[in-house]
C-alpha cells in the first residue's frame, strides 16, 4: 500500500566545496554568501518552514561550522545589541536561531547529491521528506514546496519540481520525460536523464532543486552505482523509483513550476539575484534603483 504519511522533515545538502566562488569560499561556505544581508541558506530554511517543515537536517562537510553557528544563539552579540537598545538588529539576529529545529550530519566525502541525501537516512527513518538545494532559491511569493507536498499527499511516491528551459540549457541539469495528468501543473515522470546532450534530452523540462522523496529512495540509493561524474546521482535513484510500483514507494510526479526562481550556483546568477533582491527591498530600493539606472546608463554602448 502506498505511504501517505505527512511530510514533516526537510533535508538541505550543504557539503559542496563551492569552487565556483573561490577564493571567497576558501574559508566561508558558499551557502553563507549573503543575498544583501542574509545568507542564502537562511532563505532556503525559511522556505521549508513556510511549507510546515520545522525539522531540518543540514548535510554539511568540513569547514562548514559557520552554518551551524548562524542557526545557533549568539548570546554575547544579543546582549550587546540589547544593551544598545538596537531591537531591530537584535530581532534579525535571533530570527535564524528560532526558525526551526536544526540537526546536522556530515558527508565525509563528496560523492554526489545522492550520497548526501543518503546521509540523512538515520535521521529521516521511514518518513517522507523534502530535499531543498541551497543553490536554488524560490521566491517566497511562489509556494512551490507547499504545492509539491499537496501532490505527494494526493498521489504518494516522490515529487520533483520541473522548470522549462531553452534546449541549450538542458545539459546542465537532470531532465525529465513526462506524461500529462488531469491537472495542468502536474505530470507523471516516466524517465529521467542526468545532464543529457541537448539532442538526447527527452524534454525541455529540467529538475530544479526541490524534491519530496518517499523513504523508499534510501533503499534505492544504497544500491545505486556512481553515475555521471563518478558520483551517486539522486536523479538515477528517482529514475528507478519512477519504474517501481506505488505499493513499494515507487512512481514519481512532477510539478511544473512557472514562478520565480533564483540560481545562486554561479557568479553571474548570484549577482543577478543580489540586484533583484536589493531592487525590491523597501529600505534600499529608493536609493539603490536611481543609482542603478545611472550606472547602467553611463555604461551603455
Amino acid at each position: 500500500m502506498a505511504d501517505f504519511t505527512p511530510v514533516l522533515k526537510a533535508v538541505v545538502p550543504a557539503a559542496g566545496l563551492g569552487t565556483r566562488f573561490l577564493p571567497a569560499t576558501k574559508a566561508t561556505p558558499k551557502e553563507m554568501l549573503p543575498i544583501v544581508d542574509k545568507p542564502a541558506i537562511q532563505y532556503v530554511v525559511e522556505e521549508a518552514v513556510s511549507a510546515g517543515l520545522t525539522d531540518v537536517l543540514m548535510v554539511t562537510g568540513r569547514s562548514k561550522r559557520s552554518i551551524e553557528d548562524h542557526f545557533d544563539r549568539a548570546y554575547e552579540l544579543e546582549e550587546a545589541l540589547h544593551a544598545k537598545g538596537d531591537d531591530e538588529r537584535l530581532e534579525a539576529v535571533r530570527e535564524s536561531s528560532e526558525l526551526a529545529i536544526m540537526h546536522y550530519v556530515r558527508q565525509g566525502e563528496p560523492k554526489g547529491l545522492g550520497h548526501a541525501v543518503y546521509c540523512a537516512r538515520q535521521h529521516v527513518g521511514r518518513d517522507p521528506f523534502a530535499v531543498l538545494l541551497g543553490d536554488d532559491m524560490i521566491d517566497a511569493r511562489d509556494p512551490l514546496l507547499t504545492r509539491m507536498i499537496e501532490v505527494r499527499n494526493q498521489h504518494g511516491g516522490s515529487v520533483i519540481a520541473l522548470m522549462e528551459v531553452e534546449p541549450d540549457q538542458v545539459s546542465s541539469y537532470g531532465c525529465a520525460a513526462i506524461a500529462p495528468t488531469g491537472e495542468d501543473d502536474v505530470v507523471k515522470v516516466t524517465d529521467l536523464v542526468e545532464k543529457p546532450d541537448p539532442e538526447d534530452a527527452p524534454s525541455r523540462w529540467i529538475i530544479i532543486g526541490r524534491y519530496v522523496c518517499d523513504p523508499a529512495v534510501f533503499d534505492v540509493l544504497e544500491k545505486t552505482p556512481p553515475g555521471r561524474g563518478g558520483e551517486i546521482q539522486l536523479t538515477d535513484a528517482l529514475r528507478t523509483l519512477a519504474g517501481m510500483e506505488p505499493e513499494d514507494g515507487g512512481q514519481v510526479h512532477g510539478v511544473l513550476f512557472r514562478g520565480r526562481r533564483y540560481d545562486t550556483g554561479n557568479k553571474l546568477e548570484y549577482l543577478r539575484t543580489v540586484v533583484q533582491f536589493a531592487s525590491e527591498r523597501p529600505d534600499l530600493a529608493p536609493e539603490f534603483m536611481p543609482w542603478l539606472r545611472e550606472f547602467v546608463a553611463a555604461h551603455e554602448g
